[in-house]
Formats: C-alpha cells, sequence, structure tokens
C-alpha cells in the first residue's frame, strides 16, 4: 500500500504486567509460544502490504530490538522499503518520550522526509488481525482528517477504555476517558465504542497539529481539542474489519478439508493485554479445536523470528499399570525445543525448550521457555516466567490461600511465578 508510513508504539512500561516486564517492554512479552506481541502488529502490516515502518522502542527496549534486528530485516531498501527503529534521541528537549503525541512529535523529521499522504499509528502490545487497507479506505472515502479505529464493547466494559461518541454517520462528536456513565452507540443503548488506540492521520494535519500544540498524547488532549475545526471519524472495527483467510476444517466424515473465507471469524477479534488476567486470556484464546484467534490461516500469516531447535518430542507411553506414564499434549500449543517427558499438558501453551517431567500435569496454563516442570508437580492456571525450575511435587493454582502468600496471584486468580521464587541452586 503506497504514500502511507506506520508508526508503532512499542515502548510501554507495562507497569501492570510486572513481574513479566521486569527486564523488558511490553511489546517484547513472549505470546503464543514462538512470538512476541509486536509480531502481531508487524504481521497486520506486512499481510495490509504496508512496507515503511518505523519502531518507537523507549524502556528496557533491548531484548526487542535484538529481536527485530534477527526477525524483521525482510525489507528491500532498493524498493523503497524500510523498518527503522527509533529510539528516543531528545531531538526536542531533554525527556523521554512523554505520551503518544510527544514520540511522533519528536520524530516528526523522519515522517517528512518520507512526505506520506497518510500516517498510521499503531500499539505494539494489541492482539488483533487488521486489514489496514480497509482502513485507510474507510478514511478516505469519509474524507477524514483523523480517523480512530473503535471496537464495540458491553456497556460495563466502558469504565476500562476511552470512549468515543459519534453521531448516526460515525463522526466522532466528543470523548470520554474510562466513564461510569458513558454515551452509546446511537440507537444502541447497550454497547460503547471504545478506542484502539489505532489511528489514521493525514500527514499535513498530523505535522500542523504537533507543531501547533505541547500536549503529549492524543487521545486525552489533542483530539478532543480539535473536534470542532477538524473531521474525525470512527472506524468500526468489529463491522468493517474482514479478514480473508484460508483456514483448515475437518467434515462430517473425518477428512481434513481447507476453505477460503471472505470473513474469518477472528476478524472482530481485539485485546489490549494490558494485564495480567488479559495477557493469560488471550494465549488461551489460542488453544482448543476451534481457538477464538486462529494462527493458522494460509493468508493472514503472523511472522517472527524463528529460533533454531529440534522439533517437539514426547517420550513415554506407559498408559496403564500402577506406574502408568505418557507424555502428552492436548487442546495446547508447544514450541520447538520442548520435551514432554511423561507428563500431561492440557489447554496451555508451552515457549522454547520447555521440559515437562514424568507425572506432571500442566493445566490452562503459559509456560515461557526454558522452563522445567518437576516430577509429579501440578500447575493450574498459573503464568510461569522465563527459566524457572519448579520443583517435584510443587502445587501452583490448586490452594488459594498459599498461593498468594507465596505468588502474585491476579483478580482472576492467575499465579504468576518467576524465578524469585525458585532461584535456581548449584
Amino acid at each position: 500500500m503506497k504514500n502511507i508510513l506506520a508508526i508503532v508504539m512499542a515502548g510501554g512500561k507495562g507497569e501492570r504486567l510486572m513481574p513479566l516486564t521486569k527486564d523488558r517492554s511490553k511489546p517484547a512479552i513472549p505470546f503464543g509460544g514462538i512470538y512476541l506481541l509486536i509480531d502481531l502488529t508487524l504481521s497486520n502490516c506486512i499481510n495490509s502490504e504496508i512496507y515503511k515502518i518505523i519502531v518507537l522502542p523507549q524502556y528496557k527496549s533491548q531484548t526487542l530490538m535484538q529481536h527485530l534486528e534477527r526477525g524483521w530485516n525482510i525489507f528491500s531498501q532498493d524498493l523503497g522499503h524500510y523498518l527503522k527503529i527509533a529510539p528516543p534521541q531528545m531531538m526536542q528537549g531533554e525527556k523521554w518520550y512523554q505520551g503518544t503525541a510527544d514520540s511522533i512529535r519528536q520524530n516528526a523529521y523522519l515522517i517528512q522526509q518520507e512526505s506520506p499522504k497518510d500516517v498510521l499509528i499503531l500499539s505494539g502490545d494489541h492482539v488483533y488481525k487488521m486489514d489496514y487497507v480497509r482502513f485507510k479506505q474507510y478514511h478516505e472515502a469519509n474524507d477524514a482528517d483523523v480517523t480512530i479505529a473503535v471496537k464495540e464493547l458491553g456497556k460495563e466494559s466502558a469504565i476500562q477504555y476511552g470512549i468515543v461518541k459519534v453521531d448516526e454517520e460515525f463522526r466522532i462528536t466528543g470523548f470520554q476517558e474510562k466513564p461510569r456513565d458513558p454515551c452509546t452507540i446511537p440507537g444502541d443503548s447497550h454497547h460503547v465504542l471504545a478506542s484502539m488506540g489505532v489511528y489514521i492521520f493525514r500527514t499535513e494535519v498530523l505535522i500542523d497539529l504537533l507543531s501547533k500544540s505541547t500536549q503529549t498524547d492524543f487521545g486525552k488532549d489533542i483530539l478532543p481539542e480539535i473536534l470542532g475545526s477538524h473531521r474525525l471519524m470512527a472506524y468500526p472495527y468489529r463491522r468493517e474489519n474482514k479478514i480473508r483467510d484460508v483456514i483448515l476444517y475437518t467434515d462430517e466424515e473425518g477428512i481434513l478439508r481447507e476453505k477460503q473465507v471472505d470473513h474469518a471469524r477472528d476478524s472482530s477479534y481485539w485485546r489490549d493485554v494490558g494485564t495480567l488476567d488479559a495477557y493469560w486470556n488471550a494465549n488461551m484464546d489460542l488453544t482448543g479445536v476451534d481457538p477464538y484467534f486462529n494462527m493458522y490461516g494460509r493468508l493472514w500469516p503472523i511472522r517472527t523470528f524463528q529460533r533454531q531447535h529440534p522439533p517437539v518430542k514426547t517420550v513415554f507411553s506407559h498408559e496403564y499399570g500402577a506406574d502408568a506414564r505418557a507424555g502428552r499434549a492436548l487442546d495446547s500449543l508447544v514450541a520447538h525445543g520442548s520435551i514432554i517427558s511423561g507428563g500431561v499438558v492440557r489447554n496451555s501453551v508451552l515457549s522454547y525448550n520447555v521440559f515437562v517431567h514424568s507425572w506432571s500435569l500442566v493445566e490452562e496454563s503459559v509456560i515461557m521457555e526454558n522452563v522445567v516442570i518437576g516430577r509429579h508437580a501440578r500447575i493450574k492456571k498459573a503464568i510461569i516466567a522465563e527459566g524457572v525450575h519448579i520443583p517435584p511435587y510443587t502445587e501452583i493454582g490448586y490452594h488459594p490461600r498459599q498461593d498468594r502468600e507465596r505468588f502474585t496471584v491476579t483478580r482472576r486468580g492467575i499465579t504468576i511465578v518467576t524465578d524469585d521464587n525458585f532461584p535456581k541452586t548449584g
């Protein structure tokens, strides 16, 4: 898609994702076994044929920058395509990025060098598939200065998001930040429109706004101030976003088939994984026979840096008897290098090089790379951070009161385990 520049915000501290963000930013959090969160946004760009991308990292960015250098060096400079990493350079003042608008302002010279017709502003820590071509077409068809992608949510969820007020034509007439009494969709008193943090600006409008204002954030500051002077449109993501894909299914006779669809079910899927509970939910949405978020479509691939590890291995097949043990993974995603040695993994996501010992059980959990699950351990509804060695006979997720005394436990009851809980010995 020519004449458009994508800018990906990738500097989030992720304080509500602690302790997972102790050593990395939100966009660098592992997801789905082999990916980082930022891979989803970048894959949306590539699948939408956007080949001019600037990534703006900030906090604890080393893991993210290494990943981008290793896995996303796929662009042809000869064709004018690129992915630029632009950490804070304090081109205007002595401060780090203070917000979405400020981060763009500090890098306005990069936009002016490219001089695109439109600038697409994205977050690097959302889970979704979005066809930005359709987004741009809607923006142009409505002759908008700014278009904001919005997601329909139940009215009760409004307190967690920035809410957009629209008229019958979906022109934006107001903003509400996490309201207790939100404005609803015209003609629908039960749903609201939440901002997804995905914007498209006419370039000249964007540069003009940033030059005339010192405000640091788009959603909270700049956009509410220009409602009377500019044309702002809401893009109804659920209605307009349609992902064309080829999906696999099993017919009534048990034969594997392929089917092309013009509107895949997960076209309307979107999660801001800003909390530990949301992060766990998003990973669980990948599992099962018919996952809510499907990473196996043929026409909308999700790209990443593929590590060089051997295939997954399951060992021991003694299914019966007093000493029965069999390595199994059921309704789960298991990354390369992992060995399930006589244990059972169910409805879980395992990253690289996870070793599950005999007679252990892992259920509804996210296990990050280089984790070892000891013999006879039982883990349920947990997130196990990178490099943790779970001792034999450990139980996590079965005794809430005890878990809260030892670990971080979320409001929903998800237990977070780090190497601070089980330091390595020897």
